[in-house]
């Protein structure tokens, strides 16, 4: 079957449909049923909303602090798989993990990230419960629910500790089920890109039933996802990006302090007709062209290779092999779902519920080939028999001739290193609610789950079998057919497959995750001042997180090329918490205070490792007039550090610092503008002073755009603690008809300041405080702390940059968001329910400031691209000062059929903070549109299609990405289609 040839066939039906995303529709928690009533009219909004904020039903069900719902409908339209992609669209949503982030073995991890603060400082719940973690620093992976289950999303937008507990310093985001139902319901989508790949396929099958004269109700939803991984070299921009120095050539990299003969290494290149050889170049590498003769890489003088073809490319007169080609921006994902839930009232007023979730999720991650970095290096001895004679020539001119040497490559006989990275999620819930007497109930449950991550590296070469081979005298022809020849890249093509077994593994690590968790809520009324009851809630519950961490023996042992080594882990933590919430209506249904209430909630949490903290929040809410509300509240939030920031030892993952001079780099490279600056002779003793020989100092380059970073975890952490302030109002019509009487306005402030902030130092910052390219460290001193950060390998090559966690100084960020929704009845189809809408969300980001040590001077990160940072990083990866979604057209019953603007301002790279005298260039503002549409047949018979990117925008670049752009914040696809059917018996 010619799969490619069907989706594209199907790519060009879609175009026939009207049809695509439409924006998820934003409902502000309004202050009276009406005001529900005009939320319902945005599409995809939901009347219910089960996350207010509160532990308490107050009056009229008000919200003090800020809630945004995104309803099914609105979630379906978007044409995503995964959930995350909807809402990071959303002002209050920083981009973090999603199906284009991961690589080298961190699983592509989908993440929500709620002001810039961090993944793990936002709650993530399902119906108001925790959900499975998915890693040692207690992130949610979204990519665990199926949304065939989704009854819609709830967000609050501000600190909510005191109310569900430590990690919801930014914010709370609950996902809900859908509500019983009778009858089965079928819901399938397929989606593609207008170049025939990035296929996507979403099918689902969930059915409800009452029972026992309808005391009882079931719902079960059992669901398949698929997507397929994408290529950077099916996409022109990545074709030119991350160019690396190793190459499938294979090189002979001169050691400084064994440097080969100038006129020896001048006499060779001299027979091939070559004579301006670059300065130092007997200590620049040299390549291996196929017919055996030598060329250099800086400077490309003699090299006979291909250019723009078979993955090489000559980068500045320099020969490369962009890694961009080379990875796979998209992941591939498979997921299948089971869901259960069920109730039955065992008498009048008391019901026991339960739930279980299984999920089974495989992530394929790729990032290229594997080359001759991290760890101790592989060396050449000079009786290697295939050694081209050139070579033996310049090596016997060394001083100490017999010396092995060292040698840069890419294995590009051996298939791309990737990932499959399978995890097993299962729940089980089980409580009782009810009635305890009049005013009063209580809701225990207590539940259990379990992730289990199997983490397998395929095609990993193993450093010492490639050693091994190196080291025959034979050049391994005895051990495996053919030997390993590394010189000259159709050499390295033609390894045989036994050669490929034999320096290859499938590498196994496993990683578990458990949690146990019981709660009991109380809540009652207490008493009455005319205004309506006075309600109080009370909290007990207790938690375990445990975690275990084994990885493969050769990840421990960095005996795997071009991966960091990881070590063993494992730790428990627990935690006793008691919380109380009270509210108390004051005034009512006097002139200018149709509604006047205060309220406050405290929670104490005991935890197993740091001990006890105390959270507390005061609200009050005013509404002078029936369709206007004022509300504010302020919070003392707090984190406790968790499994991860406590207990990990050193893990390794890679750090992008880029090329120089366009990014930061090494700065003891003579490319970087460190070296090239007024102070580039006090950066060069440095460099000597931490290692690099002085032999080698005037010629030293980085070979690549990544280095190891090493993050390990400290038991001396104490607990974050926040101050977030929420003020605001929501304004529905007054008017019963006319333009506005279908208009609602919400407008929030918030600011939240955190402080003894628990992170790692950002890697690139190390560098930059070391060499004083922001003036910390004027006097250039090799002990300055950051400078104890970094480590060199023999040859002065920059091999890790440690950044353990700490408690360092604070972050600081305030904005304003406002949601608009209006509809005004048709005046062209003037059908009973047809009407014209607009719906927008619009954040404004006043400030994003951070401290990294206290008493230093706040750095300012307002508007600023950071493609370099990581899911969680502090700063994020992107701080916008304008970032806002609009979606309208026309909807009514049957039909709905509109245009979505996504909107993003343009920021400066992190360049200008971190070394701001040689600031890179920044990102424009970014905008895509969208187009969407939706067809009822009849009650039981729904189809949905839809354009995302409908103008095909291409990517920005992105100075401080590896990369060259962020896959996870941009569109890599371009445009791309989808089309889905729901069907109810």
């Amino acid at each position: 079957m010619n799969l490619r040839g069907t989706r594209l066939a199907f790519s060009a039906s879609l175009l026939t449909v009207a049809a695509a995303l439409s924006a998820p529709a934003l409902a502000q928690d309004a202050a009276q049923n009406g005001a529900e009533d005009q939320a319902a009219e945005a599409p995809g909004d939901t009347k219910e909303i089960i996350v207010t904020g509160s532990l308490i039903a107050r009056p009229n069900n008000t919200a003090v602090s800020p809630i945004v719902s995104v309803g099914e409908t609105a979630l379906k339209e978007t044409g995503q798989v995964n959930l995350q992609d909807a809402l990071n669209q959303f002002p209050s949503f920083t981009t973090a993990g999603n199906a284009n982030t991961g690589g080298q073995g961190t699983g592509g991890r989908a993440s929500v990230n709620l002001h810039g603060l961090g993944t793990n400082r936002n709650l993530v719940l399902l119906d108001g419960k925790r959900l499975p973690l998915s890693d040692i620093n207690g992130n949610v992976d979204i990519n665990i629910l199926p949304e065939s289950i989704m009854g819609g999303v709830d967000i609050i937008t501000g600190g909510a500790s005191a109310i569900y507990g430590s990690d919801a310093i930014s914010g709370v985001v609950n996902f809900k089920t859908q509500r019983a139902f009778d009858g089965v319901r079928i819901d399938v989508q397929n989606s593609i890109s207008d170049r025939g790949d990035a296929y996507k396929f979403n099918g689902s099958l969930a059915f409800g039933s009452s029972f026992a004269e309808d005391r009882g109700h079931v719902m079960a939803a059992f669901s398949y996802a698929h997507q397929d991984q994408v290529n950077g070299s099916t996409r022109d921009f990545f074709f030119d990006k991350t160019p690396s120095s190793f190459i499938g050539n294979g090189t002979f990299v001169p050691s400084a302090t064994n440097a080969p003969d100038a006129a020896v290494v001048s006499a060779v290149f001299s027979g091939y007709g070559i004579s301006n050889l670059p300065a130092n170049f007997q200590l620049l590498n040299l390549g291996f062209n196929n017919d055996g003769t030598l060329f250099t890489q800086t400077g490309a003088r003699n090299y006979k290779g291909p250019n723009g073809s078979n993955g090489y490319l000559i980068v500045g007169n320099n020969v490369r092999m962009p890694v961009g080609q080379q990875i796979d921006f998209a992941n591939g994902l498979k997921r299948k779902t089971a869901f259960v839930k069920a109730d039955y009232d065992l008498a009048p007023g008391l019901t026991a519920y339960g739930q279980f979730m299984y999920v089974d999720l495989s992530v394929k991650t790729a990032s290229g080939g594997s080359l001759t970095q991290f760890g101790s290096l592989t060396t050449i001895p000079v009786t290697n028999p295939f050694i081209p004679q050139d070579l033996r020539t310049i090596l016997a001119s060394r001083p100490n001739p017999n010396a092995p040497f060292t040698w840069n490559g890419r294995y590009v006989g051996v298939p791309y290193k990737n990932w499959d990275e399978n995890y097993v999620v299962q729940q089980y819930m089980a409580g009782l609610k009810g009635d305890i007497t009049s005013g009063w109930s209580f809701d225990l449950y207590a539940s259990y789950d379990q992730s289990v991550h199997d983490q397998q590296l395929n095609d990993a070469v193993v450093k010492s079998r490639v050693q091994t081979l190196l080291n025959a005298a034979d050049g391994g022809r005895s051990l495996c057919t053919g030997g390993f020849n590394i010189f000259g890249d159709a050499n390295a093509r033609s390894l045989s497959q036994a050669c490929v077994d034999y320096i290859t593994k499938t590498a196994f690590s496993k990683e578990k995750l458990s949690q146990t968790q019981a709660q009991l809520q109380v809540n009652g009324k207490l008493f009455d001042l005319g205004a309506g009851p006075a309600q109080i809630a009370f909290v007990a519950g207790y938690r375990r997180n445990s975690y275990n961490y084994i990885p493969d023996s050769d990840l421990r042992a960095q005996n795997i090329e071009s991966v960091i080594a990881s070590q063993p882990a494992s730790g428990r933590i627990s935690v006793k918490e008691f919380a109380a919430q009270v509210d108390v209506p004051l005034i009512a249904d006097k002139p200018f205070i149709e509604e006047f209430g205060i309220g406050g909630a405290i929670r104490y949490s005991d935890y197993s490792v740091t001990g006890g903290v105390t959270s507390y929040e005061v609200d009050a809410r005013w509404k002078p007039v029936e369709p206007l509300l004022f509300r504010g509240s302020y919070q003392r939030a707090v984190r406790a550090p968790n499994i991860g920031e406590l207990f990990s030892p050193q893990q390794g993952n890679q750090l992008v610092i880029g090329t120089p001079p366009s990014a930061l780099g090494d700065p003891c490279d003579i490319r970087s503008t460190a070296r090239t600056g007024a102070n580039g002779a006090k950066v060069a003793e440095l460099c000597v002073a931490q290692g690099i020989p002085q032999a080698a100092i005037s010629s030293y380059t980085f070979p690549t755009t990544a280095t190891g970073q090493l993050v390990s975890g400290n038991t001396n952490l104490t607990a974050e603690r926040a101050d977030t302030y929420n003020f605001g109002f929501v304004l529905n019509s007054p008017f019963q008809s006319g333009l506005l009487s279908d208009f609602t306005l919400s407008v929030d402030y918030y600011n939240i300041a955190v402080k003894n902030v628990i992170s790692t130092v950002p890697g690139l910052t190390v560098l930059s405080k070391c060499f004083n390219l922001d003036g910390s460290n004027p006097s250039y001193d090799k002990t300055n702390l950051y400078c104890g950060l970094l480590s060199r390998d023999n040859s002065g090559q920059l091999v890790n940059v440690a950044t353990p966690f700490l408690n360092l100084g604070s972050v600081k960020t305030d904005g304003v968001e406002a949601q608009v929704n209006w509809t005004v009845p048709s005046p062209i189809l003037r059908g009973d329910s047809g009407r014209l809408f607009v719906n927008a969300a619009v954040g404004w980001l006043h400030k994003y400031k951070l401290q990294l040590i206290p008493g230093a001077a706040e750095l300012d990160y307002t508007g600023i691209s950071n493609g370099a940072a990581g899911v969680s990083s502090l700063p994020p990866r992107a701080t916008p000062k304008w970032k806002s979604v609009t979606s309208f057209g026309y909807r009514s019953d049957a039909t709905t059929l509109g245009l979505r603007w996504r909107y993003q301002s343009a920021m400066k790279d992190t360049t200008s903070v971190l070394t701001p005298a040689t600031a890179q260039v920044g990102v424009g503002a970014y905008a895509l549109w969208d187009m969407f549409g939706t067809v009822r047949v009849n009650k039981s018979i729904e189809f949905r299609a839809g354009v995302n990117n409908l103008f095909d925008r291409g990517l920005p670049f992105v100075a401080s990405s590896q990369n060259g752009t962020d896959v996870a914040l941009y569109d890599p696809i371009g445009r791309s289609f989808y089309l889905g059917a729901r069907v109810n018996f």
